[in-house]
């Protein structure tokens, strides 16, 4: 096979049995930090290639935006000489990775039990929607997940309906999750020579992801509510509308209230018994708020944006995604990169040394089926 620039991970041959998300995100990253990924797929291809609009050339963008730096082949487990090329990639491997429905594999011989007899050094990484015990035959997908975990009850206005969050954040979150337990189990296997099997779930990546309000109820009893969006435990940390639309203000602390009531020419705002500590300003949210506003009514987003941050308020202004890519250009983070004319966002990881590769573009299915078949019977 060829070899790649020297990387953060260079070296390790991952063999990424995933499809849609959550795998294919987190092979891409691994992938750009130096790792060869095998993508494997059935003859009919990972769904996401289906998934569109939007497109660029034909290919949905969503397949486009997980699948860069790797190497497709197309195997069908149901024939043997396939099959059998699928459990050598196994056996070569230092990681595994799969989303299969748990148990799924274990027919094919690509269980980890089956695996690991014949690479015990392999780190096999599977990720599923709940677990693989009583909630193994539930399908895992990050809609249901949204719902069951209890991220849609927090989202939306308090008097309408929930909403799920605009992508699949917690398909997004197990995928990171499996990295850290590859990455830990990767450093394990240095000093014990063995592999070892790391499950990921949504739903327990969900609650862990939920932060502050599954600790406010395994740890306070407290149930939280949707809020719209403001916080239930500051103030102000909400979009507040200026003379022409809003735009996010906060204040994560009194010396940052003190700032903001400084540029809003309210000095005595923060000496107020009411709004002189967080807890002050939470409790009486109500009665702040209108002062604020009326305030911020004076100039526009723009205007109080530039103002607010050049004095230390943390604020932003509500963007569309066009604008997001603009201000990460125009903070020099060079958030695109380009692989033989395919634009795919940069991987947010910075190495002094070892930076992040970009060789590959997302394959076309099968595109190295041949030369892998070669590399695999050599």
């Amino acid at each position: 096979m060829q070899a790649h620039p020297a990387g953060p991970l260079d070296g390790l041959l991952v063999a990424d049995f995933s499809r849609i998300l959550a795998g294919p995100y987190a092979t891409m990253l691994l992938a750009d930090l130096g790792a060869q990924v095998i993508k494997v797929e059935s003859p009919g291809g990972d769904d996401t290639r289906t998934w569109m609009p939007p497109v660029r050339d034909g290919v949905a963008t969503y397949y486009l935006g997980v699948n860069r730096n790797k190497r497709s082949i197309a195997l069908d487990l149901k024939d043997a000489d396939d099959l059998a090329a699928a459990q050598e990639l196994a056996r070569r491997a230092d990681v595994m990775i799969e989303n299969f429905r748990p148990g799924g594999l274990a027919r094919f011989g690509l269980d980890y039990d089956s695996v690991a007899s014949g690479n015990e050094k392999v780190i096999y990484a599977s990720i599923s929607g709940f677990g693989s015990g009583e909630g193994a035959w539930m399908p895992g997908y990050d809609l249901m997940v949204q719902a069951i975990s209890g991220l849609m009850s927090l989202t939306g206005d308090p008097d309408g309906p929930p909403y799920r969050a605009g992508i699949s954040v917690f398909d997004v979150m197990a995928g990171l999750h499996a990295n850290i337990g590859i990455l830990a189990a990767l450093n394990s296997r240095n000093t014990t020579g063995k592999g070892q099997h790391v499950e990921v779930n949504l739903l327990s990546s969900a609650l862990s992801g939920l932060v502050n309000h599954s600790s406010g109820y395994v740890a306070g009893g407290t149930v939280p509510f949707r809020m719209g969006n403001a916080h239930p435990s500051l103030f102000p940390y909400e979009p507040l509308p200026a003379s022409d639309g809003e735009l996010i203000v906060i204040a994560g602390n009194d010396g940052q209230f003190r700032k903001l009531c400084q540029v809003l020419e309210l000095p005595g705002l923060p000496d107020d018994p009411r709004f002189a500590h967080n807890q002050d300003r939470t409790a009486n949210r109500a009665e702040l708020r209108p002062i604020l506003v009326q305030r911020l009514a004076t100039k526009t987003k723009d205007e109080w944006f530039r103002k607010l941050l050049k004095a230390g308020v943390p604020c932003a202004p509500i963007n569309t995604i066009d604008g997001g890519v603009a201000l990460a250009e125009e903070l020099g983070l060079d958030p695109v990169v380009t692989v033989d004319g395919i634009p795919g966002v940069r991987n947010p990881i910075t190495f002094s040394e070892t930076p992040a590769r970009y060789e590959l573009p997302p394959p076309a299915l099968d595109e190295h089926g041949e030369e892998i078949k070669r590399w695999l019977k050599s």
